[in-house]
């Protein structure tokens, strides 16, 4: 039986015996009850009580409670004495569940480790255990198991569940020669895997790793909420004992009324609401963000993050693909536009540069080599090449003037390649970098929740990045930037921030480790597969879209709305009750309810975080 079971039953056996004296009208046989189950509901909280005293800490919850409801006791207000502890015991349950809950969230988010992994030895496949793989030994994983180890698939087609890695529920195809991340779910097909990284190196046990670090950095909410505790308990339990002590000596009262005022004063106080409940408002917040494909590596960025007002980005691989894509055929009269991007296609055909690549992909046909002979890279010009026994030129503007082709120069942003055929003009293509789908109505949706400036940062010519950041709204656009230009950019930025306001900067992790350490805070885009961007940012996006940002931005603020919300439903309920019975206003009972009430609210309210997609 687990310790929350345990606990549970406790509690139920402890109320049974409660709720029984209230029916047995025998005044001995009643006190007997109540003290029954107040020493089984509360004889592990007085051993802390006894403990913590002997190691010198005093002032905790435990020794509140103990001290609240022995003086119950020694009042002969048995049944308050017991509801004082079980009470106690009550909001102590809830709050168990409540964070074993959220661990369970995360637990399962980030059940992607498996025990075993497949090795073929003598003919038969057997389980090993991960860490016993190797870089290049091949693995073979069967429908409905995980990935034990990242890899390129050596044989085998798939679809796989990448849901616990991405957030995404959209399964992924993959073929002979592709990457594969271990922590996805292997859908259908067996799939032949050589092993790149070793277990410990891995995509599942890096991410492992970042979550279970996650709750070391802690915000300044909860900071503040760990000193208030420390000073808090002693400054109360002082009060209680000049309220018990100095009305009966000044005003020539009896002990007993105010010495009851106190130990009601006593049980308001304690400070269990705003304890559990702000940790776990913050670890609630990353478990909904890690559900929904965001790594954040501590509740410090979780807050960061929802006062951001700047926020940076650089352009390639963020807001782009980072690949080229054909966006214009501008092919001359009388020049069919297939024609146009078959020639060139043949030109390139046994180059691999993105372009080329690019080129071909748009072709969309199969290559016939055979039709293709003496190709010469022109350097820093284009190629030459033989297709169908003509000569073919494909490159800038200056290899058609070096040729003296008469061609037409493109007015167009972007890379261009001008292509001629056996002396005569065919016309030019004109490649981009193509803009993520989402790219724009992120940004436009963050500016909408309140981001008061977005910048892009980018090496790329002027017109290139002016183009892009005209195209998704963007207030500042940087260009021609060096590595170390986009160093000190951020540092003009950080500038212009207001005092409480945060600078974020976003990059695909691979180049930007200065940037992304030196802003507020560092956010790596599809770093799923970097170690680099797991090691320099502080919160790692685990797909290629913009639109994830937003989505951590909401959490982030739906988060600190929550933890706010605790701390301040928690102090007035307990500020105002405390008051009351100091006053004589309120009694015993109301004192219990109004604390296991306000830990229980605070509580479910935190809750609320870990069902919150943004």
């Amino acid at each position: 039986m687990d310790k929350q079971k345990k606990q549970l039953y406790k509690i139920i056996v402890a109320l049974i015996l409660f709720f029984l004296g209230f029916f047995i009208k025998n005044e001995t046989v009643q006190s007997v009850l109540y003290l029954a189950a107040y020493l089984l509901a509360g004889y592990d909280v007085l051993l802390k009580a006894v403990k913590n005293i002997s190691k010198g800490k005093v002032f905790d919850e435990n020794f509140l409670m103990a001290i609240a409801s022995i003086g119950s006791i020694i009042l002969s207000d048995y049944a308050e004495g017991a509801a004082v502890m079980l009470f106690y015991q009550v909001g102590e349950y809830f709050q168990s569940y409540a964070v074993n809950k959220s661990r369970k969230s995360i637990g399962d988010l980030m059940d992607i480790c498996p025990d075993y992994a497949n090795i073929e030895k003598d003919g038969q496949i057997i389980q090993v255990d991960p860490d016993d793989i190797e870089i290049g030994n091949e693995i073979i994983v069967k429908p409905g198991e995980k990935v034990p180890l990242d890899g390129i698939v050596l044989g085998g087609n798939s679809t796989l569940d990448t849901s616990a890695l991405t957030g995404e529920s959209v399964p992924r195809e993959v073929y002979e020669g592709d990457e594969i991340l271990s922590g996805c779910i292997n859908l259908n097909g067996i799939l032949r895997i050589k092993v790149t990284k070793e277990f410990d190196e891995s995509t599942a046990a890096k991410i492992l790793e970042l979550i279970e670090n996650a709750s070391s950095e802690k915000s300044k909410a909860e900071n503040f909420i760990t000193v208030f505790a420390k000073y808090y308990t002693p400054i109360v339990v002082t009060c209680a004992l000049l309220l018990a002590v100095l009305p009966p000596l000044i005003l020539d009262e009896a002990f007993g009324s105010w010495i009851y005022r106190a130990l009601i004063f006593l049980v308001i106080s304690c400070p269990c609401a705003l304890v559990i409940s702000i940790p776990l408002g913050f670890f609630g917040g990353i478990g909904a963000a890690s559900s929904s494909g965001v790594l954040v590596k501590g509740s410090n960025y979780l807050e960061a993050l929802s006062k951001s007002e700047i926020m940076v980005f650089d352009k390639t691989g963020t807001l782009t693909k980072g690949v080229f894509k054909v966006e214009e055929v501008n092919n001359e009269d009388g020049v069919d536009a297939d024609e146009l991007i078959e020639t060139t296609a043949y030109a390139e055909a046994f180059s691999n540069h993105p372009i080329a690549l690019s080129v071909k992909e748009r072709y969309g046909k199969d290559i016939d080599n055979n039709r293709v002979g003496d190709v010469k890279e022109l350097a820093g010009f284009g190629v030459k090449a033989i297709v169908d026994e003509k000569e073919v030129l494909v490159g800038k503007y200056a290899l058609m003037r070096e040729n003296n082709i008469d061609a037409s120069e493109a007015d167009s942003i972007g890379t261009v390649l001008y292509v001629s055929k056996d002396g005569k003009f065919l016309g030019s293509l004109v490649l981009r970098d193509e803009i993520k789908e989402d790219s724009k109505e992120a940004l436009k949706s963050l500016k909408e929740a309140g981001i008061k400036k977005t910048v892009m940062l980018t090496g790329d010519k002027k017109e290139i990045g002016e183009y892009v950041g005209k195209e998704l709204g963007l207030d500042e656009v940087y260009t021609e930037l060096l590595p170390i230009d986009k160093v000190n950019k951020v540092k003009e930025l950080m500038d212009k921030k207001s005092e409480n306001g945060k600078l974020v900067f976003v990059g695909d992790g691979l180049n930007d480790a200065p940037v992304l350490t030196m802003a507020d805070i560092g956010i790596a885009m599809g770093g799923i597969g970097s170690d680099a961007a797991i090691e320099a940012s502080d919160i790692v996006i685990m797909t290629d879209e913009p639109s994830k940002i937003m989505t951590g931005y909401k959490i982030s603020k739906k988060t600190l709305s929550i933890v706010k919300e605790n701390i301040f439903i928690a102090l007035f309920v307990k500020i105002g009750v405390m008051a009351l019975g100091a006053l004589g206003l309120a009694n015993m009972w109301e004192a219990i309810f109004a604390d296991v009430g306000v830990a229980v609210i605070a509580i479910l309210n935190s809750i609320r975080v870990l069902r919150y997609r943004g």
